[in-house]
């Protein structure tokens, strides 16, 4: 599958969206446009356990308008997925045999199970989390996973979710005190049925609108600083005082909260329940988002289908940062070369004792060497803020807020007053003894990257020495270049600061190490 052009049609209880992707192995996978309606089709279900008429014509307008967008953009390969509310319906069949002769889109009614693990597949490929409880609650119903390393242990879908949990428990717009302490008894005699869940103490992940919602709220509530839910972690006593803030809002003051979804404003409060009871069966304390569910869950294993290599979910970051490379026009050459010579000057100064080895800050330089100054692909003249955006603004899949701020402090590295100015928002994040290491390990990426200002990739090694009062820098290149010798010696001012002497460069040509 060199290149594919997508469309993925979620028919969910509460919204009907459409989602286009692009992917190509270079490029990976790329949403091009994103399209909901909210169609609340679980209220059509009458007593009978059938999808009224009027529901059935909500489904059909919505696809025949999502198939002229389809036309314009001449795609044909459609993936139309439907969920609970349609599942329920008694008259199902006849719901999918009229939806193809009136729309020309074929839907394929999932499981419960198929439902599950599609949801799975989009966290596991996503997020470097090994183990966890995942929650994906509908309008209709509510899928829960366990999966550890990486490998789907057991998955149940539950006949209910926020829209039906309103109809049940909800006698207003929104829930009061009652009626969420009788929710709470019935979410709660549910879950313990799940053996596998009980107080295990492992992270939970929640998928869908509803959990995107929460964590867009809080965000807002707390000024969080960067942007982006995807791998967003909340605590338990988080959740608890969102819920309690939620408490005390009326329904119109909910429909114009920011980061709340107009439309989410009647159950919002419904789906925090259920994530609070959840919490307390499996005992857990961290509560992350997945912005990625279902239709990436979809999409993905229809690209595994053609390419088993397309995506590595053991190496989720690996393959992103790969693809983020590319997309800012930096050569996989010229990565290989930045992050093999940081590496060694990262572990020469560990040699000569100026650093104290630490995996996870070797690991994060290296990561860092690849995304350096990517800013340039912007503007060259103010690459470092940029760069700093583009890294701490954007979701990286395989990497949480706190490291994704990290690699952007590193990758946009200029010097002291820079490093202090973007950090500024994170200092409750970062200790103030990891920050002066991040620092220095800035400004040795500095320094490497002036050995690279040509765009050739000659440098092959790099090696420290001390010399009376000065450190000798070894450099062995293909080539000597004017360039790289002018502007290595012109950086070499922050590698000084961090080994308090002078610092002597000598370009050695075709040697080796």
């Amino acid at each position: 599958m060199e290149r594919i052009k997508t469309a993925i049609i979620d028919i969910g209880s509460n919204t009907i969206r459409l989602v286009l992707y692009k992917y190509n192995k270079q490029e990976g996978l790329r949403e091009f446009g994103n399209i909901k309606k909210v169609a609340r089709l679980r209220s059509y279900i009458q007593s009978n356990g059938e999808m009224s008429e009027k529901g059935i014509q909500v489904l059909a307008d919505t696809l025949i308008s999502f198939k002229e967008i389809l036309d314009d953009y001449e795609i044909t390969d459609i993936k139309a997925a439907a969920t609970a509310a349609v599942r329920q319906a008694k008259n199902n069949k006849e719901i999918l045999r009229r939806m193809e002769e009136e729309t020309g889109i074929s839907i394929d009614l999932l499981t419960e199970e198929e439902e599950a693990y599609f949801g799975f597949v989009a966290v596991a490929h996503s997020m470097d989390t090994p183990s966890a409880v995942t929650i994906d609650i509908g309008g209709g119903s509510t899928e829960i996973t366990l999966f550890k390393n990486k490998k789907l242990q057991k998955t149940i879908s539950f006949p209910f979710g926020t829209v039906s949990l309103k109809e049940k428990f909800v006698s207003g717009d929104i829930i009061n005190d009652e009626e969420k302490r009788l929710l709470q008894q019935y979410v709660k005699k549910q879950f313990e049925k799940l053996q596998w869940i009980q107080n295990i103490q492992l992270p939970i992940i929640a998928i869908g609108g509803s959990a995107r919602n929460v964590a867009q709220v809080h965000q807002h509530l707390i000024n969080y600083p960067i942007s982006g839910v995807h791998q967003y972690e909340m605590k338990n006593v988080d959740l608890i005082e969102l819920s309690r803030y939620l408490d005390s809002m009326t329904f119109e003051q909910l429909k114009q909260l920011d980061g709340l979804s107009s439309d989410r404003a009647d159950i919002i409060g419904i789906a925090l329940e259920v994530f609070n009871v959840l919490m307390a069966q499996v005992d857990a304390n961290e509560f992350q988002i997945s912005k990625k569910g279902l239709r990436e869950g979809l999409i993905i294993n229809r690209v595994l289908q053609s390419d088993s290599k397309a995506f590595d979910k053991y190496n989720v970051y690996d393959e992103n940062a790969r693809r983020m490379t590319f997309k800012y026009g930096r050569s996989e050459e010229e990565c290989q070369m930045l992050i093999s010579i940081s590496e060694q000057l990262y572990k020469e100064c560990c040699r000569l004792g100026y650093f104290s080895y630490n995996e996870k800050h070797f690991d994060l330089v290296k990561k860092a060497a690849q995304l350096y100054s990517i800013g340039e692909y912007i503007e060259l003249d103010s690459s470092n803020q940029h760069t700093f955006y583009l890294i701490a603004n954007q979701s990286i899949s395989g990497m949480n807020h706190v490291d994704r701020v990290k690699l952007a402090l590193l990758a946009s590295y200029k010097n002291k007053d820079y490093f202090r100015r973007f950090s500024a928002p994170f200092t409750s994040w970062i200790s103030r003894e990891e920050l002066k290491a991040l620092k220095d390990y800035g400004a040795i990426l500095k320094f490497v990257y002036s050995l690279n200002v040509s765009k050739r990739n000659i440098i092959k090694s790099i090696m420290l020495e001390k010399l009376h009062d000065t450190i000798l820098v070894n450099i062995t290149t293909d080539n000597i270049s004017v360039a790289e010798i002018y502007q290595s010696d012109r950086q070499k001012k922050y590698i000084e600061r961090i080994f308090k002497k002078p610092v002597k460069i000598q370009f050695l040509k075709g040697e080796t190490r």
